[in-house]
């Protein structure tokens, strides 16, 4: 077919979910203009040629295409590269022969059925490489033969063979691009960092593939950019996506690596990463872990010094050349010296944060996409649920979650697979403080129905309807204080919210905070409401506040009076913050210091009053929900006699009652009560015996 018969689109990268499906998305009006059909085969044509099958995208504009990182590379292109599209005619393969670019570990028979699979139904040329997302792990395959030798689709007839060839046999020979490269980390391969992607790729692609444009401009091209954020949000994998799709030379430098006991040795081997990064040029230098080189000198010791004025002067001698970019990346940005953090060297710094909800699900996406996963599996109920988790967080979720089916022997990953790897895993962002996610929920709290309503309404409103605040232009309370006698159900409270919002609480008692060296106790409290603001949505609970936060006079210490001034600080901040609230607890409301309850700090006050007797009824309730009682158990009753008590109190009442049940069994069958179970009856005078023992708290 002639080149005027096709079309000249520009290229654009795919949806993460596409990857490795060997498809590409086209515009209605450039399909009409092919005269083809979703499910149809049309050619690409750049430096090299593929096959690709059609499918719609409204989103596009008429003069682009989406295809894949391993589509890109076939075809020899890049993002932002012009090909040619036109219609091709594929004929059904009898036989395909394919190598993978690593001997696989596993049994050949395996390996050739997950790649029957994951081509079956796709359009495959000799001499490509192709992508199979399955057992578990991402492996590069070259198509080395096919039967009829053309543009060929792989049907359910068709024979697919693995030849593992000997190492230099060929098996990373020319996959399309000349070069003998793998497809390697794609852009598709970076899940729910979308915005964070496309500002660094505007910052390196263009100095790196076009640096003669700054020049025509009289600029020069972006040298640095500094990436922070916390543990495992993918910095590493955004450096590695962009500098394989840009087709650059990428050095990779592990900081610590760099440091050396020998006076100068450190020093000489930042020049040499930086000579190999111009010998090679177009190339990328990566600096991961970035703070362990590059502190702030004011505190660092004489080899740390001269590291960092190595690298202010490597940095600076990049001026006039647009070849090489240095990216770095640290979990903590305010410990680099700040001569680095200026304009000519590290020009942009860019977060790469905890992803929001929309992100985790792009994510799970990605990290299933050769997963079985069973009919039951709703990856979207996870996204909810797993607020705070960055990606590796979401890969060790799913990891755990295939481990549980290959204990049990089983072919799919199933919801209870899933969920059993949820219990086992916690936001890495969180680890250092106590985050939960509770089961606790409000049915497990008896009573405190008004509580119950004003906790809804101030914590978990602000997190489900931002949309209706935004629309009254009203802003949500920022601080909830719990306030009432011992074993009433603050705690309890505070944990339910947190289920019925969906969002982790991170507790903190509040004499955990207190510490014996000056400024360690206002630096837990700043701790913990930086790994809060990190993991939003979610709760902060302040449990027994009052013994940090007392209030300040003449007679009160040093200590005390500035940890009350970095909570204030710290609850003004978190005022700008809808997403994240603030809850406290106390039996001493009169103990705290007025400045913490004024409006816009702790200014919705909930008191949680010993049970009336409804309430008890309905506590009583609750604790005895799943125990065998007897029919003489008269649980109004028991309600009606424990005027004064607390749930606590009830809670115990009920636990006493149970043990002497337990305890008539064992007395009645001395040496294999055990295997009895059935005969444990909580009774009447269980409870009234449990009454005379435990007499209300006080």
């Amino acid at each position: 077919m002639s080149e005027d018969s096709g079309r000249r689109l520009v290229v654009r990268e795919a949806a993460p979910r596409d990857a490795g499906r060997g498809i590409v998305r086209l515009s209605d009006a450039v399909r009409r203009d092919l005269g083809v059909l979703s499910g149809d085969t049309v050619r690409i044509v750049g430096a090299g040629a593929t096959v690709a099958k059609v499918w719609p995208d409204a989103t596009l504009d008429a003069d682009e295409l989406r295809i894949d990182g391993a589509t890109r590379t076939n075809a020899g292109v890049s993002v932002g590269d012009t090909v040619r599209v036109e219609r091709a005619t594929v004929r059904e393969a009898e036989r395909v022969v394919v190598t993978p670019s690593v001997p696989p570990a596993r049994e050949r028979a395996a390996v050739e059925d997950a790649v029957r699979d994951a081509l079956f139904d796709r359009p495959v040329s000799e001499g490509e490489t192709v992508r199979v997302d399955a057992l578990g792990e991402i492996g590069e395959f070259r198509v080395t033969h096919t039967d009829p030798g053309s543009d060929v689709v792989v049907t359910g007839e068709t024979s697919v063979e693995v030849a593992v060839e000997e190492p230099g046999a060929g098996a990373n020979a020319d996959a399309g691009t000349g070069d003998g490269a793998g497809v390697g980390v794609t852009y598709e391969d970076v899940g729910g960092l979308g915005e964070e992607l496309a500002a660094v790729r505007e910052l390196v692609e263009l100095p790196l593939t076009d640096p003669g444009r700054f020049r025509r401009m009289g600029v020069e091209p972006p040298k640095g950019v500094l990436l922070y954020g916390p543990p495992g949000t993918g910095k590493t994998l955004i450096a590695r996506a962009v500098a394989n799709e840009v087709d650059a030379h990428f050095v990779s430098v592990s900081g610590p690596e760099i440091t050396s006991k020998y006076k100068g040795e450190s020093e000489e081997q930042l020049r040499e990463v930086f000579e190999e990064a111009r010998e090679h040029a177009p190339s990328i230098v990566f600096f991961d872990e970035f703070d362990a080189i590059a502190g702030e000198r004011d505190d660092a010791g004489d080899m740390e010094n001269r590291i960092v004025g190595q690298l202010l002067s490597l940095m600076d001698g990049l001026e006039g050349r647009g070849e090489v970019v240095v990216i770095a990346a640290t979990n903590r940005v305010n410990a680099i010296d700040p001569a680095l953090r200026r304009g000519g060297r590290f020009d942009r710094e860019i977060e790469i944060g905890v992803p929001s909800r929309g992100g985790r699900a792009e994510i799970l996406d990605v990290l299933t996409r050769g997963m079985p996963l069973a009919d039951d599996v709703d990856l979207g109920t996870f996204a909810d649920r797993t607020h705070g988790y960055v990606g590796a967080d979401l890969r060790a979720l799913v990891t755990e979650a295939a481990m549980a089916a290959i204990r049990d022997d089983r072919d799919t990953v199933t919801r209870a697979d899933l969920e059993t790897a949820f219990a086992s895993t916690d936001p890495s962002a969180m680890r250092e403080v106590v985050a939960e996610s509770p089961d606790v929920s409000f049915d497990d709290v008896g009573g405190l129905a008004e509580a119950k309503a004003t906790l809804r309404e101030a914590v978990q409103w602000p997190l489900q309807y931002a949309s209706l605040f935004e629309a009254a232009h009203t802003d949500p309370p920022t601080g909830v204080l719990l306030y009432g006698p011992p074993g009433t159900g603050k705690t309890m409270l505070a944990r339910a919210i947190g289920h019925e919002s969906g969002v982790n609480v991170v507790r903190v008692a509040g004499p955990e905070l207190v510490d014996k060296y000056v400024g360690e106790s206002e630096k837990a409290v700043r701790e913990v409401f930086e790994r809060a603001r990190r993991t939003a949505p979610c709760v902060v609970f302040f449990d027994e506040i009052d013994a940090v936060a007392s209030a300040r006079g003449p007679d009160t210490s040093e200590a005390t009076e500035r940890v009350v001034s970095q909570l204030l600080t710290e609850l003004d901040a978190a005022a700008e913050n809808p997403n994240l609230v603030v809850l406290a607890a106390t039996n001493r409301r009169d103990a705290l210091d007025p400045a913490l309850l004024r409006p816009g700090r702790f200014e919705t006050h909930i008191h949680v009053p010993r049970p009336d007797e409804s309430a008890r009824r309905a506590i009583l309730g609750v604790h005895a929900r799943e125990k065998p009682l007897a029919e003489d158990v008269d649980l109004d009753a028991v309600a009606e006699r424990t005027d004064g008590y607390t749930g606590a109190d009830l809670a115990a009442v009920v636990r006493a009652a149970a043990l002497d049940a337990i305890r008539d069994t064992v007395d009645a069958h001395p040496g294999d009560a055990a295997d009895h179970p059935e005969d444990v009856r909580i009774r009447g005078r269980h409870f009234e015996d449990a009454l005379e023992r435990y007499a209300a708290s006080r």
